[in-house]
């Protein structure tokens, strides 16, 4: 039996074979049925067409049984298929011709279940990212501010929909507060952390004096509501208008790159601290301290995203060519023209954009300085 699974050509032969056979017999059987054994012309004509009969509904049988309705059931999934229609598996043991296309069409069927389900996976994660970014974008600040006694120009460019950076600038009624982070991993649960540190330092700094305070009472929320591997690292200055001071409190960023105009040289600051989120009680491990700046002196705050950024060769721009761009263009330009030099030069310098990149820069004195021309956030080169 098993021979005739195989193939229709084979199972086609089979059956005309047992079907002529069974006509020969009916033949010779009726036929030979006389008295003497004999039968005239007439009568053999009539068996004959009687056996052909037989064989023509036999034959129909076999084709609509083994051929026609089977096929004619492939086609109809198939047609419903193309149509957008609701099709169904074929269940079939046969292994012939029809048997191949039936088990082509479940494999087929089965295919596109995975795709749709794979094009469903992309739409929801397309749909959070949308969301994450939606955040992002209601985190960051629309335009620059604008400080008294300050000149400060903030842009960002995001390695991918949504970044891991996030920046801010809030405003009490003596002090502004100024902070640039970087959240571990991308995607919504990045925005939500943004989100969320956001949300609580604005609150913070209404109820405290100090950005001390305020981070350590940001990082006792979090923390209770955070995985152990998500973290944001973060820098906060704070500008005391009225005794036109400036302190910084560090939770495991980046360095803090002073440029001071009466010697011409850039001085890199260790943030210091630990990152927001990583231990329950950080009191006593970030602390509020001073950053002696006087007329035409700049500070940078930046994200990893540039001193990592890689040349072909796989070199790190670093933390000395940061320097030196500060160093160089500090003593040419205002805020705008400085941040826009160092973007360029980062830019000019890396192969692949890897991470997000933000950079702020912040000049004491606006007396006699360019008005900031652009005042967007984006980071347009």
């Amino acid at each position: 039996m098993r021979f005739l699974k195989k193939s229709l050509n084979r199972k086609f032969i089979a059956y005309l074979t047992a079907v002529i056979g069974l006509m020969i017999a009916v033949f010779y059987r009726v036929a030979g049925g006389g008295a003497d054994g004999s039968i005239d012309g007439e009568v053999s004509f009539r068996i004959f067409l009687i056996s052909l009969g037989f064989v023509g509904v036999l034959f129909f049988l076999i084709y609509w049984l083994s051929l026609y309705r089977p096929l004619k059931i492939i086609l109809a999934e198939v047609q419903a298929l193309l149509s957008g229609k609701t099709y169904h598996r074929i269940y079939t043991d046969r292994i012939d011709e029809i048997g191949i296309l039936a088990h082509f069409f479940n494999q087929v069927t089965e295919g596109f279940g995975e795709v749709s389900y794979d094009l469903k996976e992309k739409d929801r994660m397309f749909s959070e990212l949308s969301v994450a970014s939606q955040l992002q974008r209601d985190i960051l600040p629309l335009r620059n501010p604008n400080i008294k006694g300050l000149q400060i120009v903030a842009k960002t460019k995001p390695a991918t929909e949504v970044g891991g950076d996030s920046f801010s600038f809030l405003e009490t009624k003596d002090k502004a507060y100024i902070y640039i982070g970087d959240v571990t991993g991308h995607g919504v649960a990045a925005g939500l952390i943004m989100t969320m540190v956001n949300s609580l330092i604005t609150v913070f700094t209404d109820i405290y004096d100090s950005a001390y305070e305020a981070l350590v009472h940001v990082n006792h929320y979090i923390k209770r509501h955070v995985k152990r591997a998500m973290y944001m690292t973060l820098v906060m200055l704070c500008w005391d208008e009225k005794a036109e001071k400036m302190t910084y409190v560090g939770a495991g960023h980046e360095h803090i790159l002073v440029y001071h105009s009466d010697s011409g040289e850039c001085e890199a600051i260790l943030s210091g601290g630990v990152a927001l989120g990583m231990v329950e009680n950080n009191s006593k491990l970030i602390q509020e301290k001073e950053i002696f700046m006087k007329e035409g002196d700049f500070i940078v705050l930046y994200s990893d995203g540039m001193t990592e950024a890689r040349n072909k060769a796989g070199e790190l721009f670093g933390l000395d060519r940061l320097k030196a761009a500060v160093k160089e263009f500090a003593s040419q330009y205002s805020a705008e023209g400085v941040n826009y030099h160092i973007a360029r030069t980062v830019t000019d310098f890396m192969d692949v954009q890897g991470d997000d990149m933000s950079l702020i820069v912040i000049k004491r004195g606006v007396e006699g300085a360019e008005p900031v021309k652009d005042q967007s956030i984006k980071w347009n080169l």
